[in-house]
C-alpha cells in the first residue's frame, strides 16, 4: 500500500489554492472603498466610515440557497445561484433599513473542481454588485464522503449599516397605513422541496420540458434567479416615511409580514390586486394544491412588501416604477389580531 496523502484521501489543496487564483480578479470587482485586505487572508477588514451615520448599528443576516440548487446539478448551469444567496441575506437585513456593506460566502463540495466553483462565484459576483456591497471573503471546504463529488451547498452572510434613529421595524405601523407589494420574479429560492417533489417525481417531468404557459421550460423557469430589492429601497428612503418591511420567503405573507406588525394591528390584503405568475398556477393545478397552501408556502408574485402611510401611497407606487420595480397597491392595516386576512375589498385607498 502506497503512503497515504492529503490528496489521495480526497482533499486536493493544490486546486483549492487554484480555485483562489481563479476567482480574485472578478471579486475585486465588488470591493467598495472600504475594504482593506486582499482576497486569501485569514480575516476581512472593513473600514466603516463613521462620518456618514451619527449612531452606526451593524445589521447582519445569514442564509442559503436551499435545495434549489438541486435544478443547477440537473441543469449543469453554476453561475445564477449566487445571485440567490446574495439575494436571500440582503433582501432580509434591507428590512430593517440598512445598506448592505460586505458579504461573506461558505462553499462546501464533496470534490473541488475550481471551474464550475468558480461559476458559482460568478453569480455571487453578480449579486454583491447589485446589491451594491461588496464580497470580502469566504470559506471552500472541500469534504469528500460528506457531499458527493458532483453537488456542492451553499451559505451566505451579508452586514449592513443604519443609523440608530433610522431604524425601520414596524413599531410605527398604524391603522389606515398601506401595504404596497413589489413583483417577484418568479418561486425566488423557496418552495423547492414541495416543487421538485411535484414536477420530477410524480409527473416525471425533466428540465428541459417546454412549458407552453411558460413560454420557456422548465428548467429555465424553476432556475431564474432571486431579485435583489436593495435599489428599491435606496431611492425611496430619502423620499418616503417607509413605517415597515417585509421580505416574502417561505411561508409566503400569511408566515412573513406579520412579523413587522404590532401587537392589535393585522392587514387585510385585497385578493387579485397584483398579477400572479403564471408558474403558480401551474404548480397549484397540476398538483391539485389547496390555495391555502399556496399562500403559506409561496411568494405568490410578491418578493418584498412595504408599509406606508396613505397619503404617500401614490408617490411610493411611482417611484418604484421609475427605478425599475414593479409595484401594487395590495391591502391596508386594520385593528385587530396580528395576522393577515384576504378580502374582496376594494376599497383599500
Amino acid at each position: 500500500m502506497s503512503k497515504l496523502t492529503y490528496k489521495k484521501a480526497g482533499v486536493n489543496i493544490d486546486e483549492g489554492d487554484r480555485f483562489v487564483r481563479l476567482i480574485s480578479p472578478i471579486v475585486k470587482k465588488t470591493f467598495r472603498p472600504e475594504v482593506m485586505t486582499e482576497i486569501g487572508s485569514f480575516s476581512a477588514l472593513f473600514k466603516l466610515d463613521i462620518t456618514k451615520y451619527k449612531e452606526p448599528v451593524l445589521v447582519s443576516g445569514t442564509d442559503g440557497v436551499g435545495t434549489k440548487l438541486k435544478i443547477a446539478f440537473m441543469m449543469d448551469r453554476h453561475n445564477t445561484v449566487g445571485i440567490d444567496l446574495v439575494a436571500m441575506c440582503v433582501n432580509d437585513i434591507l428590512t430593517s433599513g440598512a445598506e448592505p456593506l460586505f458579504f461573506l460566502d461558505y462553499f462546501a463540495t464533496g470534490k473541488l473542481k475550481p471551474e464550475k466553483a468558480s461559476e458559482v462565484i460568478e453569480g455571487i459576483v453578480n449579486g454583491c454588485k447589485e446589491a451594491g456591497c461588496s464580497l470580502i471573503g469566504g470559506e471552500t471546504a472541500e469534504m469528500p464522503g460528506f457531499y458527493s463529488a458532483d453537488e456542492y451547498d451553499l451559505s451566505g452572510f451579508a452586514v449592513g449599516v443604519v443609523d440608530k434613529q433610522k431604524i425601520i421595524n414596524g413599531s410605527r405601523i398604524e391603522e389606515g397605513d398601506v401595504i404596497i407589494g413589489i413583483a417577484s420574479n418568479g418561486l425566488h429560492s423557496n418552495g423547492y422541496s414541495l416543487v421538485r417533489r411535484l414536477f420530477f417525481d410524480f409527473k416525471k417531468m425533466d428540465v428541459n420540458t417546454y412549458i407552453p404557459d411558460l413560454g420557456t421550460t422548465l428548467g429555465e423557469e424553476l432556475l431564474r434567479p432571486t431579485k435583489i430589492y436593495v435599489k428599491a429601497f435606496m431611492n425611496l428612503r430619502n423620499n418616503i416615511d417607509i413605517k415597515g418591511m417585509a421580505h416574502i420567503t417561505g411561508g409566503g405573507i400569511p408566515g412573513n409580514l406579520p412579523r413587522i406588525l404590532p401587537e392589535g394591528t393585522f392587514a387585510n390584503i385585497r385578493i387579485n390586486s397584483w398579477p400572479v405568475p403564471k408558474i403558480f398556477s401551474l404548480i397549484k393545478n397540476i398538483g391539485d394544491i389547496p390555495e391555502e397552501e399556496m399562500k403559506k408556502t409561496f411568494n405568490m408574485g410578491l418578493g418584498y412588501l412595504m408599509v406606508v402611510s396613505k397619503d404617500t401611497t401614490g408617490y411610493t407606487v411611482s417611484l418604484l416604477k421609475k427605478s425599475g420595480y414593479n409595484a401594487f397597491i395590495i391591502g391596508n392595516i386594520e385593528k385587530g389580531g396580528r395576522g393577515v386576512e384576504y378580502s374582496q375589498d376594494k376599497s383599500i385607498i
